[in-house]
């Protein structure tokens, strides 16, 4: 990179001092919850778990009340995260779920720029501890898409304890290599960020580390859930039968301790002064989320599917404890964090997102937007502009808004029929752009059956879990 295009990037952060002098670029943690509900950590109000090392991201730095995915599932979301760009725009991004009855040629093109890749041109070592879920060897993979290291699972879901994937084969892998650690691999996925903190603060470079767990995605097991793990065999992890509440928050808590350690590996080596923070979830809740005050699930563009926490630290830069007005989508993480960096996306491939640095560093007012989204599962299409909300399910269209009604209950299409019109319209013109609804993908295809529960419009409920004492 020239030094006139590093310096531009950083002078617009902040990062150059009164004499010219560049200060070193921040490192990077990106921690990625998988399935976690908008609600399921105590700062946005579940009231019967404890998340004290997540809340303390959002304590140092920036909280997102309105975060949005762009997509209600694993695989798409994640491809938003990566390109910052909408995930439709790519074949993979009419994936979900990523499997073995997924076409071989289906995957994240290793040509196509990625937040990591454009980082290690930026002279970042970057590292993938997790979930993969972009597309299967030997045509596709992290190390094939920007990451110089690779420590965790490609699948969309593992078992806790024996590592095998829903098609029951093993899938835990050191870069391109099948191992077989011992553990619950939340622990794991902790244990190995610690350990590349500790390598990468001594090694001279910044650091990008991308840390995506599989909690609080099924299968349901806590850390001392390794009979359960032993009664599935390893045969299936679509178990109608599993889980429960106390289960389920087992696995937060699990999540959160993890947390903690990475933020004390960081203050340990000296350098979480110098190291952005980011924790959010790909996507909504699934069975034992809380979504309040939404309604809605994993697979569902209402607002329990699509809204996530999200909450961003950076000392001297981000006010602690302060929250982001901005509405915000996941492929805004990109364009955001290569800015961060003092760098910039590929021209060639142009991000769909924005760089929320204005707002969260020098106070900018927000920015009006408008977001789209599209998933062939119950034949759903959704637009937010402002604060309306036009919703397609099967055969039933809504107008919401979702400021004033985060249910979507109160339905104004026959109050406000223009705006209804105008959505509808403005989200045929955006699907227009997008690659095109087939029925040979898993995505575009789903009939539902896997969520027969999930739509309904049921509302969220706060009603006391009869497992508490």
């Amino acid at each position: 990179m020239k030094r006139r295009h590093l310096l531009a990037g950083a002078a617009a952060v902040g990062l150059v001092r009164p004499a010219g002098a560049v200060m070193k670029p921040p490192n990077i943690v990106f921690i990625l919850a998988d399935d976690l509900a908008y609600a399921d950590i105590s700062r946005t109000g579940r009231p019967d778990v404890r998340t004290p090392y997540i809340d303390s991201i959002a304590a140092r730095g920036a909280f997102f009340p309105q975060a949005y995915c762009a997509s209600p599932v694993c695989t798409v979301s994640r491809t938003a995260i990566i390109t910052g760009r909408y995930p439709l725009r790519e074949r993979i991004g009419l994936e979900e779920p990523l499997n073995g009855t997924t076409p071989k040629d289906v995957g994240l093109p290793p040509s196509r720029p990625t937040l990591p890749s454009l980082l290690r041109k930026a002279g970042y070592h970057t590292s993938l501890i997790g979930k993969w879920h972009l597309g299967n060897l030997p045509d596709f993979g992290p190390l094939k898409s920007g990451y110089d290291s690779f420590y965790g699972f490609r699948a969309g879901a593992i078992d806790y304890f024996n590592y095998t994937n829903t098609g029951g084969r093993p899938d835990f892998w050191e870069n391109d290599t099948l191992i077989t650690p011992k553990g619950y691999a939340t622990t794991l996925f902790g244990d190995r960020a610690v350990a590349e903190i500790d390598r990468s603060a001594t090694s001279g470079k910044p650091f990008f580390l991308s840390l995506h767990f599989n909690a609080p995605h099924w299968p349901w097991e806590g850390p001392d859930d390794q009979a359960e793990s032993e009664r599935l065999g390893g045969k299936t992890l679509f178990h109608f039968d599993g889980g429960d509440q106390a289960t389920y928050r087992r696995m937060i808590t699990a999540l959160d301790q993890q947390v903690g350690r990475v933020l004390a590996a960081l203050e340990r080596a000296g350098v979480a002064n110098n190291t952005i923070v980011v924790f959010t979830s790909d996507n909504g809740a699934e069975r034992y989320g809380d979504t309040w005050p939404f309604t809605g699930n994993k697979t569902e563009l209402l607002e329990g599917g699509l809204r996530v926490p999200a909450m961003i630290a950076w000392p001297g830069h981000i006010k602690a404890g302060s929250t982001c007005a901005q509405v915000t989508m996941n492929f805004d993480w990109m364009p955001t964090l290569l800015a961060a960096a003092g760098t910039a996306p590929d021209p060639a491939s142009p991000p769909d997102g924005i760089n929320l640095l204005p707002a969260l560093t020098a106070g900018a007012k927000p920015v009006p937007r408008t977001f789209y989204w599209r998933y062939k599962a119950y034949y759903q299409h959704a637009v937010r502009d402002g604060d309306l909300k036009y919703v397609k399910l099967l055969d039933n269209e809504f107008l919401f808004n979702v400021v004033a009604d985060p249910m979507e209950r109160a339905d104004l299409k026959a109050r406000q029929p223009e705006t209804f019109t105008r959505l509808k319209a403005q989200w045929a013109a955006w699907n227009a752009t997008m690659m095109p609804e087939t029925l040979d993908s898993n995505t575009e295809g789903f009939s539902g059956d896997r969520y027969p529960n999930h739509i309904g419009l049921k509302p969220a409920s706060r009603e006391p879990d009869p497992s508490l004492k």
